[in-house]
């Protein structure tokens, strides 16, 4: 008899431990105890509101502020701490923080799920992660509270801390109100806090220690900044900082005469709320304007920023900036008949390439799939659904209106969209890869085709 081939991998426990904090999550808001009303929420409604929690999407099918109780809001927000940050960086950090020696498949499994290249180091690494992520965390809350304690009392304080959890790990999911920030459409604590937060969660830990460790050389060294950067960092803040700019400055022009989202505002206030708009694509989710009402252009703009979404290593989801970015100075390389793809004065590997290539092929294959999928079950309008199904792919939370009416298929549709744009295409792909790699002695014969 032949021997089974499947082994248990690290890829399975992060997809494993995904769908259990899924499954246990699901089964606590299905409880009486986490519902607004005291009755047990029906259990389709309690997994859509656990996936959208772990997977930090957003999408919600009852309002988060009127349809759970307070033990449903904690729930939910320890679903969403655990979505930016893994489980298995939260049971890695126990282990640090109760000074445990790490084995080596606790160091495999952190390498898998932050997506390293070394196992060096990542106890330190654990520790800043944590301590990095409750600091800001902290200082979000403490700002928001600036606005929700005048307003809510000492409610604000949950509120805060709440809002300030999601907005880094780029969930946007509230308990203010059933339309999200568009209260807070022109108040500038809530959009340069919501915004902060945004970024920094989509950023990366990398970029953040490689920040720290340059600015500390610059103190003691005569280093210039930018060049001591490594190429990710430069990639990445680049990429960011270049679509957020991008983003906004085309919806600005789109929206400007709209009177049903920024058209009544004066220049200033159209600024802001393009530019929040344009960051809270990069998988954030919150909305000050009602995403149905944006002009065609401006939401295929927004679809294209939902795709991208954030950087590696961080809270945020999409394809990634370095993956963009790749992508576009490999497709240049080919233009100009160049046989290597060159950024900020370095080579990139032919592996990064390809592993760019194909997580975008698999999570616009996922996407695709998903949207014809949705086309199926439901009338809704074709921009809706595409809308519907990125958001859910690239994790973002962004609606125009299509998630609070969907039927049973659609919501399992969405939630099968959400699990494996959250745990990410390439994951998924060598989870389900049974065969054990062969070594080719004999190579076939290469072969010219036409391509393009």
């Amino acid at each position: 008899m032949k021997k089974s081939r499947f082994t248990i991998t690290t890829t399975h426990y992060i997809l494993l431990s995904f769908l259990t904090a899924i499954l246990v999550g699901s089964v606590l808001l299905t409880l009486p105890i986490s519902s607004a009303s005291g009755q047990a929420t029906p259990f389709i409604d309690a997994l859509f509101t656990a996936t959208t929690a772990t997977c930090v999407t957003g999408l919600v099918v009852v309002p988060t502020v009127t349809a759970w109780s307070l033990f449903g809001h904690i729930v939910i927000l320890v679903l969403i701490q655990i979505g930016g940050l893994g489980i298995i960086t939260i049971m890695a950090s126990i282990t640090v923080f109760l000074h445990k020696r790490m084995g080596l498949a606790d160091r495999l499994l952190l390498q898998d799920a932050f997506n390293l290249n070394t196992l060096s180091g990542l106890e330190t690494f654990v520790k800043k992660v944590i301590k990095g992520t409750l600091i800001i965390e902290g200082i979000g809350a403490c700002l928001y509270m600036t606005v929700f304690v005048p307003q809510f009392g000492l409610k604000g304080i949950w509120i805060s801390v709440f809002t300030s959890i999601s907005a880094f790990c780029n969930a946007g999911i509230d308990i203010i109100a059933e339309n999200s920030l568009c209260n807070y459409t022109l108040n500038p604590i809530i959009n340069i806090t919501t915004c902060l937060l945004i970024i920094l969660g989509g950023l990366g830990y990398i970029v953040w220690w490689d920040l720290m460790r340059v600015s500390k050389e610059k103190r003691t060294k005569k280093v210039k900044f930018w060049r001591t950067l490594t190429l990710h960092s430069k990639i990445a803040i680049s990429a960011t900082a270049g679509l957020i700019l991008v983003g906004g400055i085309l919806i600005l022009l789109f929206e400007y005469r709209n009177p049903n989202t920024i058209g009544q505002f004066t220049f200033l206030e159209k600024l802001e709320v393009a530019f929040f708009q344009s960051v809270t694509t990069r998988t954030a989710g919150f909305a000050t304007i009602p995403q149905e009402n944006l002009s065609n252009a401006s939401a295929i703009i927004c679809l294209l920023l939902m795709f991208i979404g954030g950087s590696p290593v961080g809270t945020a989801g999409g394809i990634k900036t370095v993956t963009f970015v790749v992508l576009i100075a490999s497709a240049f390389a080919t233009i100009r008949n160049q046989k290597e793809v060159n950024l900020f004065g370095r080579t990139l590997s032919k592996e990064a390439v390809s592993k760019a290539a194909a997580v975008t092929s698999m999570s616009f294959a996922i996407m695709f799939v998903s949207t014809i999928l949705l086309s199926v079950v439901t009338n809704a309008d074709a921009l809706d659904i595409v809308y519907e199904t990125v958001s859910a792919t690239a994790t973002v939370g962004l609606t125009r209106n299509l998630t609070s009416i969907l039927n049973g298929y659609g919501k399992l549709i969405i939630i099968a969209t959400m699990y494996l744009g959250r745990v990410g295409p390439i994951s998924l792909a060598i989870a389900f890869n049974f065969k054990r790699e062969k070594k080719n002695i004999i190579k076939n014969p290469t072969e010219e085709i036409s391509v393009g």
